[in-house]
């Protein structure tokens, strides 16, 4: 047996040998999810989840509890959830199609798309460095102060880095929000335009936005603080290049789904995938792409967790530049977390066994809950556990 296998409870273990390399039966799956799902969001006391699979090209979608808690409306796949950091990886798409375009290059400095950057640390810093975060430790937010864009300029001014460009890795919102920015320069529009009038449409995503229209507002769920207090993401600088992508559990799976067969799409977005696909950094066992953070596959519980653990997230850690970039192996995992205040998400995806998993809560639960639940769902459905 698969020693994947290992980690599932009891039940999912067995479940899973009822499930062949063919889709499986609708009533199987359920069984499989609800046994995942039900005790995560009791345990962490989680009104709604829309939780959608992508399996051998076919799309299940299963929904629990609600969206808010004051008129008791039920999560759907068309519930609008934040998935706060999941956010970077259409940055990472959206500047992996300027390059594609000729809009602008990876190598490009910094500098060249920010003349006010010129004189500071960040002026020869490379827009692959703000997209994998090695421009020398950038930290995890803005401090308080910057509050707009002089504010923001003068603090990427006065900037002093931890470690020379391209050295270690340090988890970053004002680093991949400044390459959003950036991009959007090069590509002449604002940021938030290009992603719901550009990006969103060419993967099918009709429903998916930056600044949710007052016509939707009844679909977007409310998130709770761990007291149940409702609350949504508030406005900071490049919020929505790091973290402001308000979108459902339907539209997620699409874009997950031409992450693993992205042959449907045009030739510019088929490349610019591959590119974010690509492998830029080595950090431990982790190997971070543009925007997804990638693993050799089968991976087990531990390793998983441990790639998005605390410590990545809020340490620098040191990386190894990968010269030249590595093109994805045949068998990776591909994943993301993302939480606002209110709101918890998890995507991950297996290109080699057509399997893609999207995970959106009305709370933020800890990540290593996310991955187990993931992790337990993917082994059960991986037809390399299923058929050993």
């Amino acid at each position: 047996m698969n020693g994947k296998l290992s980690t599932l409870p009891t039940l999912l273990a067995t479940l899973a040998f009822g499930i062949s390399s063919a889709a499986p039966a609708a009533d199987t799956l359920q069984s499989l999810v609800d046994a995942t799902i039900r005790p995560v969001m009791a345990e962490y006391d989680i009104a709604g989840m829309a939780v959608a699979i992508s399996h051998n090209g076919q799309a299940h979608y299963f929904n629990y509890g609600v969206a808010r808690l004051d008129d008791q409306q039920p999560v759907t796949s068309d519930t609008l959830f934040e998935i706060g950091s999941v956010s970077k990886t259409f940055t990472a798409t959206l500047a992996a199609l300027a390059q594609t375009t000729g809009k602008l290059s990876l190598a490009d400095s910094a500098g060249q798309h920010w003349p006010e950057l010129r004189g500071s640390p960040l002026e020869h810093a490379s827009l692959l460095n703000l997209g994998t975060y090695t421009a020398g430790g950038l930290p995890l937010q803005f401090p308080d102060k910057v509050t707009d864009q002089a504010s923001m300029l003068a603090y990427y001014r006065q900037w002093r880095p931890e470690h020379i460009a391209g050295t270690h890795r340090r988890y970053s919102n004002p680093s991949i929000g400044l390459l959003g920015m950036l991009t959007a320069r090069s590509m002449g529009q604002p940021f938030a335009t290009l992603l719901e009038g550009t990006l969103f449409p060419a993967f099918g995503m009709q429903h998916s936005y930056i600044q949710v229209p007052a016509a939707q507002m009844p679909r977007y769920a409310y998130g709770y603080t761990k007291d149940n207090q409702p609350l949504r993401v508030t406005p900071g600088m490049l919020d929505a290049e790091a973290y402001g992508v308000k979108t459902n559990a339907k539209d997620l799976l699409r874009f997950v789904q031409a992450n693993i067969s992205p042959a449907g799409l045009n030739p510019d977005l088929q490349h610019a995938i591959g590119i974010t696909h690509a492998g830029y950094y080595r950090v431990g066992e982790m190997t971070q792409g543009l925007g997804w953070e990638r693993y050799p596959y089968p991976i087990n519980l531990e390793r998983l967790q441990a790639g998005n653990s605390p410590a990545m997230a809020l340490e620098s850690q040191p990386a190894t530049r990968l010269t030249p970039p590595e093109p994805e192996p045949g068998d990776s995992l591909f994943n993301k977390t993302g939480s606002t205040n209110g709101f918890g998400a998890y995507v991950v995806f297996i290109p080699s066994q057509q399997l893609g998993l999207v995970m959106l809560a009305n709370k933020n639960y800890p990540n290593a809950a996310r991955i187990k639940a993931a992790h337990a769902l993917l082994s059960a459905l991986d037809t390399h556990a299923t058929t050993h």
